[in-house]
């Protein structure tokens, strides 16, 4: 592997001054219309007040959306994100670029197809690269430039001893507690990184900036320090505290923080089904696989749901054949399955959706 420079995150650059910190817990969609042309609807109250821009991304007609996946922004507003993609389209780009207005810009990762998952952009130096797992049949991570060239790819980490022979030497589709499937990154402030092995050994890996393994912490279970589908994770380094890595217990329904080091801090509890966090201020922002959005403040206090009520989850549980499915039936406004969302250096949020179809939502910050 190639040696990471000392780097800076994509929090770091995000970072201006304070924003707001009213209160407002709401559910269904506020929507304004004046006339068709101009009719919008917005989310939210107060100090956290977005416009939805489902249609956000153009694709040209010579791709199709294949599952969406991840997304993350760079310093310069352009906007990246990967699919599952279809391992029978091996010519099929699974990564796509676009521009701040959503124009297409470019395509590559074709060797992610059929698994291409995670998704981050991180600043080193005078650089900006793209950190990228896969799982199924994959089971690798990756460091891209941003033209999709390869800096160097990487397979399971056997030294941890927590996988099973020959995983890291011949991959296959096969899951389990000793198999490698990664799913996210959070960068630490060293210049090395953390990898979330959400749906294989549960566990979280750490590497130092060289590339090199250090340790792991985790492993399946409900207990504190503990996870079950620990699906995505985030350096909650927001002013005022010690950095901690905040990890996306899903199945657990829960966020866990840990030192740098992987002790236990502290436990959160009361979500659905969190896939992955970010930051942006004194915000903390978990798309919930279960439809929804959520923001928490400065003191982990919900401040939002964006895109879900009663009915709407209800709808969600009940649809036959599964809503994911069926984008006849969904709702502007509304979520069908967060499965990553990112913050824009405006504050503007970017959700990719883990539907059929692939969707990739813009809620642009009006307060």
């Amino acid at each position: 592997m190639s040696q990471p420079q000392p780097s800076q995150t994509r929090r770091e650059f995000l970072k201006t001054t304070a924003a707001g910190t009213t209160a407002a817990l709401f559910g269904a969609p506020a929507i304004h219309a004046g006339t068709k042309t101009d009719s919008r609807i917005v989310l939210g109250s107060g100090d956290y007040q977005y416009e939805v821009n489902h249609d956000w991304a153009k694709l040209p007609s010579q791709f199709t959306w294949q599952t969406t996946h991840n997304v993350a922004v760079d310093k310069d507003g352009f906007v990246y994100v990967i699919h599952e993609g279809r391992a029978n389209q091996k010519d099929h780009p699974s990564i796509f670029v676009f521009d701040p207005k959503g124009n297409y810009v470019r395509s590559f990762g074709k060797q992610f197809q059929g698994g291409g998952h995670g998704l981050e952009v991180r600043q080193e130096g005078n650089e900006q690269f793209l950190y990228v797992t896969g799982y199924q049949h994959l089971k690798t991570f990756a460091k891209l430039d941003l033209k999709g060239e390869t800096v160097w790819q990487n397979y399971a980490p056997m030294e941890s001893k927590a996988y099973a022979k020959g995983e890291a030497t011949q991959p296959k589709k096969v899951w389990g507690r000793n198999r490698f499937m990664p799913t996210n990154f959070a960068f630490h402030t060293d210049g090395g990184f953390y990898l979330a092995d959400g749906y294989g050994a549960y566990q979280i890996h750490r590497y130092d900036k060289n590339g090199k393994w250090l340790s792991a912490f985790g492993g399946q279970g409900k207990e504190d320090g503990k996870f079950n589908l620990p699906h995505g994770l985030w350096i909650d380094d927001r002013e005022g505290r010690e950095p901690s890595v905040v990890v996306a217990d899903r199945a657990n329904g829960r966020l866990q923080w840990f030192t740098l080091e992987g002790k236990h801090l502290k436990t959160m509890t009361d979500f659905i089904l969190p896939a992955n966090v970010d930051a942006y201020q004194e915000l903390l922002l978990v798309p919930d696989l279960a439809s929804r959005i959520t923001l928490l403040d400065a003191d982990n206090k919900v401040v939002a749901h964006l895109g879900q009520d009663p009915d709407w989850a209800k709808a969600m549980k009940t649809a036959k054949p599964r809503m994911r499915e069926t984008p006849q039936k969904w709702q502007a406004g509304r979520f069908v399955h967060p499965h990553d969302a990112c913050f824009d250096q405006d504050g503007n949020i970017f959700v990719a959706e883990w539907v059929a179809t692939g969707r990739i939502t813009k809620l642009k910050r009006l307060s």
